[in-house]
């Protein structure tokens, strides 16, 4: 057994070609949803194999490179950002097929949101995408997926990849052009219509916003995690990150239509 390097320590472990991971009450959802994607040709996301007898969650080990920050010279180049947004376009679309299911009968972590286009993976970051040298390959921990526009996917790994971080930030990636830049080359590799984009940086910023209340009522409830997250100033970040958006919002939506 071998564990895993990530947001919950010595909580994700390998165990020959499988990953064991905490289960929660979504965990057969995302189970049902990995398994239509992969019967529909989509095999970029581990497969599902049930629980083990301690009741963690069983899916296979996804072979590659998975990059936290600060992003390493793979992980920021512009083939991996092309390459991730390319990943998530088909990720959305093997999704689409599943919205004919009774959703009512699932349940998600996150809660979903409107329009219903795709199922997001709600947290399409570096450090969830795997890669194979520069070129994303992979897609895992699903335990933030949840039925929404493909926009409200969008704007957060827009957020994540730019990545779009105030200067004083020790996560950022060169400067607001470099951003700009960034952020552009995603969308276009994606396919995200023009006449959408004036609606990405309202949408990171309402998706800081949310993220940041979502860490404050769970260390509320005593979730140990985000109680740490709290205690470091995580949020402090993100709310600098909103305000960074908020300023620069002009020049960043002439820039993705430019």
């Amino acid at each position: 057994m071998e564990f895993l390097q990530g947001g919950r320590e010595n909580k994700i472990a390998r165990v020959a070609n499988t990953v064991r991971r905490p289960a929660g009450a979504w965990t057969r959802s995302v189970h049902a949803l990995l398994r239509h994607v992969r019967s529909v040709g989509f095999t970029a996301v581990p497969q599902p194999l049930g629980f083990d007898e301690a009741g963690n969650e069983i899916v296979t080990f996804l072979a590659g490179q998975v990059c936290n920050y600060p992003l390493s010279a793979a992980a920021a180049s512009e083939e991996a950002l092309i390459s991730a947004a390319q990943l998530l376009r088909a990720y959305h679309e093997a999704t689409r097929s599943f919205l004919t299911q009774n959703l009512e009968s699932h349940t998600w972590l996150l809660p979903s949101q409107t329009p219903v286009e795709v199922i997001c993976h709600g947290d399409f970051a570096p450090y969830n995408v795997v890669l194979n040298g520069r070129h994303a390959v992979g897609i895992i921990d699903f335990d933030t997926a949840h039925p929404g526009p493909r926009l409200w996917d969008i704007a957060y790994a827009l957020y994540r990849w730019a990545p779009f971080t105030h200067p004083q930030n020790p996560d950022g990636l060169g400067d607001l052009t470099t951003q700009i830049g960034r952020a552009r080359l995603f969308c276009d590799a994606y396919g995200f219509p023009a006449a959408q984009r004036p609606e990405l940086v309202d949408a990171m910023i309402l998706r800081l916003e949310t993220l940041v209340s979502y860490m404050q009522a769970e260390a509320q409830k005593g979730n140990e995690a985000f109680i740490a997250n709290l205690a470091h100033g995580h949020h402090l970040l993100y709310l600098a990150d909103m305000a960074y958006l908020g300023e620069k919002r002009p020049l960043i939506l002439a820039g993705l239509q430019s």
